[in-house]
């Protein structure tokens, strides 16, 4: 009966760091479900990761919309960037999931686990793309699009991590970028929900009220906890240290997915 309060403190934690960083809180969200749902009775071993996947896509298309909102009225949303990608994205996203749904949950946590430990590193030591370039045109948009679609669907994430570096080696003002990327999350997540859903869909052995690879009860309290306090997030990104937290994020990751390897492998 407990587990409710679980998801609505990670709901919390995901949502603020969403709107903070311009990420969608999968990175988080990944690692701690597929520790619930292993704790928890009734999920089949081999398909925790695939539904601690497909719950966080889900969670990110609310989170994704009230992130993209809050950094709008900021006026920080770039949105004929947001119109050129979309198209590469749901495309990217359909292959990404159609991938993970066919792959066994070990080689895809390792996947996993290793995106988490790069994106981690990157964020310590604050690497930034030098600023070269200027967009490329609606084809090499879409390219980048589709790319960023796929691995998003793949490890469950809104794209921050990916889409914010491409933006800022491309001239764009890092307050440009993750606004624009809270943005591009949103299509990411419609996309990734459909295919978790789908993927999922009639597979035996899956916990009662999950719909696909995406599992209800928790998506009833992880979506208005991470909704409320995105905006909050995005608000926060305007005005502390942005580098700084992203360091401590990086550790909480870390942590994490040396937590999941542990439940996995052990």
């Amino acid at each position: 009966m407990l587990w409710w309060l679980a998801y609505i403190a990670l709901g919390v934690f995901t949502g603020c760091f969403a709107g903070m960083l311009g990420i969608g809180g999968g990175l988080v969200m990944v690692p701690t479900l597929t520790m619930m749902f292993a704790a928890q009775a009734g999920f089949p071993a081999d398909e925790v990761l695939h539904l601690a996947l497909g719950t966080s896509m889900a969670t990110i298309l609310f989170t994704a919309l009230a992130s993209l909102r809050a950094h709008h009225d900021h006026g920080a949303v770039l949105w004929k960037v947001v119109a050129q990608i979309t198209p590469g994205i749901l495309l990217g996203t359909v292959i990404g999931t159609l991938f993970a749904g066919s792959v066994p949950s070990r080689p895809l946590a390792l996947f996993f686990m290793a995106f988490v430990c790069l994106v981690a590193v990157q964020m310590i030591l604050d690497l930034k793309p030098k600023p070269s370039r200027e967009l490329p045109g609606t084809p090499g948009v879409v390219g980048v699009g589709m790319v960023i679609g796929a691995l998003s669907a793949l490890v469950a994430i809104g794209g921050g991590s990916l889409t914010v570096p491409f933006l800022t080696w491309c001239n764009v003002r890092v307050q440009h970028a993750i606004g624009t990327s809270a943005a591009v999350g949103f299509p990411i997540a419609i996309g990734g929900s459909l295919g978790y859903i789908f993927n999922g869909w009639g597979h035996p052995g899956l916990p009662e009220w999950s719909l696909g690879y995406v599992y209800l009860p928790a998506l009833l309290w992880l979506v208005p906890s991470s909704m409320l306090v995105a905006p909050l997030g995005a608000r926060l990104a305007h005005s502390l240290p942005v580098a700084t937290l992203k360091r401590l994020f990086a550790g909480i990751l870390i942590l994490l997915a040396a937590k999941m390897a542990w439940g996995l492998f052990t």
